[in-house]
């Protein structure tokens, strides 16, 4: 094919085969924890870190990585200070990302016009340097996850069980803030500050939808996450679209399917059952 000719695209679909495999680990722990904000919060805070690199005339990615992280610990701290009302952290750091985000650019002079292709995403901004970063983060999750799978799962499903056991639940829960933070930083240039965390949760709530065991739902949403990347990507080039946006779509497309598909099977068997 054409697009395989370009360097850059090339990048871009290792970039994509990584995040189809990072999205997931996260994404699943996310939803079970009802923390989709969380990935919403961070990757609009990252936005105040790619004002600050372009503000400081550095690469936007490692002042994005610092900022998250940051983020990512005060999210944890307001959490517990705010027990009862956790939305209230997530609302406190978005809307401060935010507005640090705009005060840089203000102060910036041509901030603005760069800083559009991380809200949406951009093919062409994918380096070398952000490839083994995707690929070094990949590895990193996956060894992790293997190794601690079972303490995962039970802070996921009861943090309460998981205290009395003697788990670290608060370092754990905050390691886990700070990986999603980083792979949101990373993520970035190709999948967009505002679409980033769609990416995130949308295939694992899609696996969760076709999945019955864990294992199976992390399975599934990796091989939807892979259809959507690749399909997305391809999409994106050929109508000269940002690339984010059209994951995003092919990934809400693949939702809707199989909501349907569940709702017309369960509809079809009682109607048999009733005849």
């Amino acid at each position: 094919m054409e697009l395989f000719s370009y360097p850059f695209m090339i990048r871009a679909f290792i970039a994509s085969l990584c995040i189809a495999g990072i999205a997931p680990m996260l994404g699943v722990f996310l939803i079970i924890r009802r923390q989709s904000l969380l990935a919403d919060t961070l990757s609009h805070v990252s936005l105040a870190g790619v004002a600050l690199g372009l503000f400081l005339g550095t690469n936007p990615t490692w002042t994005t990585l610092v900022i998250v992280m940051i983020a990512s610990i005060l999210l944890e701290g307001l959490r517990y200070v705010y027990s009862t009302y956790s939305e209230v952290s997530t609302a406190i750091l978005m809307s401060g990302g935010l507005a640090i985000a705009l005060v840089l650019m203000g102060l910036s002079p041509n901030a603005s016009l760069k800083i559009d292709q991380y809200l949406f995403g951009s093919i062409v901004t994918i380096s070398p340097e952000q490839v083994v970063m995707l690929l070094w983060l990949l590895v990193g999750l996956t060894v992790l996850f293997i190794l601690f799978k079972r303490p995962m799962y039970l802070l996921t499903f009861d943090e309460a069980t998981a205290h009395v056991d003697g788990l670290p639940t608060r370092w754990m829960s905050l390691l886990f803030n700070i990986l999603t933070g980083v792979a949101i930083a990373i993520m970035i240039p190709i999948a967009g500050a505002l679409l980033v965390s769609a990416i995130m949760v949308i295939p694992a709530a899609t696996g969760m939808k076709l999945g019955k065991r864990f294992n199976s739902v992390l399975l599934l949403s990796v091989i939807i996450g892979i259809v959507g990347m690749s399909t997305g990507l391809i999409a994106s080039y050929q109508f000269d679209v940002s690339p984010g946006a059209m994951i995003t779509l092919i990934f809400i497309l693949l939702f809707g399917i199989v909501v349907i598909g569940q709702w017309s099977w369960k509809k079809w068997r009682l109607v048999r059952e009733e005849h």
